[in-house]
């Protein structure tokens, strides 16, 4: 393995290499980090007192090659954020789901008057990406306003303290160790992504749980699908629109999107009161059932499904109200990868078909 230089080069190399930070230099993107993680109240933590951290310093070293002492003078400036604990934790039990409120805080005139101007914006991007990747401008542009309202809500954490805390501190839940491992996995792509674009670790700055950019790419998903769709020599997923927006599209590709499945991704349902159609809604997050099976547990929609295709079958709660339900396609379940969730993927399509509608022309 290479040898790698002590602290990433210190701050020399980090000032002198380009990274992922936009047009500022890299030293005063490392203070800007510094100032904006101290508007959070971080704790100080000596994280090298703690095992678990002194081991996954050794995994590094010789996994990736890293040398100890630069991984321990990092993790002696690793801050603990309590925030990030308390946000991970699941809500309440009890609080039933509803859609409907769920949509208003996304399908609103602020976004999609941000969403019109980002589209106006960056057109000819857009355009590539559809046909590069076949997937359509609006979904694209659904799922960046979703995430951080077209780059002005992306996080103000320091990703190295968010990662840690939540990679070796993450609270008791029934899923606390795959959540941990998770993070921990993510934690070792950060130092590694900063090593690859030559910057300060401490000069990403994303969400409570270590997302990053426009799209709020995990570190891990830059590295795997971030593309330089700009072609400027660096996946710049902070200050380039357009790599955010050909890395989205790079993205769901991967995950299932199907450029030959073309027209919409869901069709509203309606569903028999002899509910047979119940044990379909519990099939996860894959299109895996045929038009005949939908219409045999009676599902029924008003335009034709293509029969060529498979489908799932989504519920939409409304509380005390009545739920929607909707026949989803492949491309339906493709942006669920991107969250785990049957409202955001809907809130993207919304989004999307919003910010189309309100386009001039």
């Amino acid at each position: 393995m290479k040898s790698i230089v002590s602290l990433f080069s210190a701050v020399a190399l980090f000032a002198a290499a380009p990274g992922d930070a936009g047009a500022a230099g890299q030293s005063t993107a490392s203070q800007a980090a510094t100032a904006a993680a101290a508007e959070l109240d971080p704790e100080h933590v000596n994280f090298l007192e703690w095992l678990p951290v002194r081991e996954f310093i050794e995994e590094m070293v010789a996994t990736h090659g890293f040398e100890r002492e630069a991984l321990q003078t990092i993790f002696k400036e690793v801050r603990f954020i309590d925030r990030a604990v308390q946000l991970v934790k699941p809500a309440p039990p009890g609080k039933p789901k509803n859609w409907q409120a769920y949509s208003a805080r996304f399908i609103e005139p602020i976004r999609i008057r941000a969403g019109v101007r980002f589209w106006n914006e960056n057109a000819e991007a857009l355009a590539r990406a559809e046909a590069a990747y076949g997937v359509p401008a609006e979904i694209i542009v659904g799922i960046i306003g979703i995430e951080t309202i077209y780059g002005r809500d992306t996080g103000k954490f320091r990703v190295l303290d968010s990662l840690t805390t939540l990679a070796f501190a993450y609270p008791e839940t029934p899923n606390q160790a795959a959540r941990k491992a998770f993070f921990r996995d993510e934690l070792a792509n950060t130092l590694v992504l900063a090593r690859e674009r030559g910057y300060d670790p401490f000069s990403l700055l994303g969400s409570f749980a270590g997302a990053v950019g426009m799209p709020q790419f995990m570190p891990s998903n830059i590295l795997r699908y971030g593309v330089d769709f700009d072609s400027d020599g660096r996946v710049d997923l902070r200050g380039s629109a357009t790599d955010a927006i050909g890395s989205v599209a790079n993205f769901l590709v991967q995950h299932g999107w199907n450029a030959e499945h073309r027209g919409p991704t869901v069709y509203p349902a309606d569903v028999s009161p002899a509910r047979a159609w119940e044990p379909l809604i519990a099939r996860g997050l894959e299109a895996t059932l045929r038009p005949d099976e939908l219409r045999a547990a009676g599902v029924a929609t008003a335009a034709a499904l293509p029969g060529d295709r498979l489908y799932g079958l989504i519920d939409l709660q409304n509380g005390a109200d009545a739920t929607e339900y909707w026949v989803a396609n492949d491309n339906f379940y493709a942006i669920t990868k991107y969250n785990r969730s049957y409202f955001y993927a809907m809130s993207v399509v919304d989004l999307g078909r919003a910010v189309r509608a309100a386009r001039p022309g």
